[in-house]
């Protein structure tokens, strides 16, 4: 597959692609569409509005999960109970600012809606703060990337000559990051004395 295919599929499906990674997980294919819209192959407004639609459906879907099956369904996962507890504790210290940044905590992010959802938090309450949360996080993180374009552009001077190779190796740092945030072996709890 040469160059002018590649650039094809991100125009014809870049968008696609975005919704359904952030409905699932979210960082880093924000910032390689932030990076490909400064390179002119999609557009920062709709990188940010299709992240933006793709985080709040995807938050809200895992929201309604929790709420619909509650603490039963988070304790039949035994690697996510650190995480769990530590959302609770959060949420229940402090509720407004965890629904509306959990999106910028690494490590909870996916379990989060869930466990606001289990914590019986209002559904309407969810919404307005998962809507304003989804909009701060797909502008910041668009932008990022965006900016990540301009920063290679300055030091690179013509970033189209390397962006399929700047594309490559954060793709590759990206999927190593799921990698290995899908296969880190959980430490047990320690025991209560």
């Amino acid at each position: 597959m040469d160059f002018n295919d590649l650039q094809q599929l991100v125009i014809d499906y870049g968008y696609l692609a975005l919704f359904i990674g952030t409905y699932l997980e979210g960082e880093t294919i924000l910032v390689i569409a932030g990076f490909l819209a400064h390179g002119g192959y999609l557009q920062l407004e709709w990188v940010m509005l299709t992240a933006f639609l793709g985080t709040f459906a995807g938050d809200q879907t895992f929201f309604y999960l929790g709420r619909w099956k509650g603490i039963a369904f988070l304790e039949k996962r035994p690697l996510w109970h650190s995480k769990t507890d530590k959302v609770f504790d959060l949420l229940h210290k402090h509720q407004i600012p965890v629904i509306l940044g959990f999106r910028f905590l690494y490590g909870v992010r996916n379990v989060t809606p869930f466990v606001i959802g289990a914590s019986k938090i209002h559904p309407l309450k969810f919404f307005l703060l998962n809507f304003l949360g989804a909009g701060i996080w797909a502008i910041a993180v668009g932008y990022l990337g965006y900016t990540f374009g301009q920063f290679a552009e300055s030091i690179m001077g013509q970033v189209k000559k390397y962006e399929m190779y700047i594309l490559g190796v954060l793709v590759a740092i990206g999927l190593a990051l799921f990698w290995r945030s899908t296969h880190k072996p959980e430490t047990p709890d320690a025991p209560e004395e």
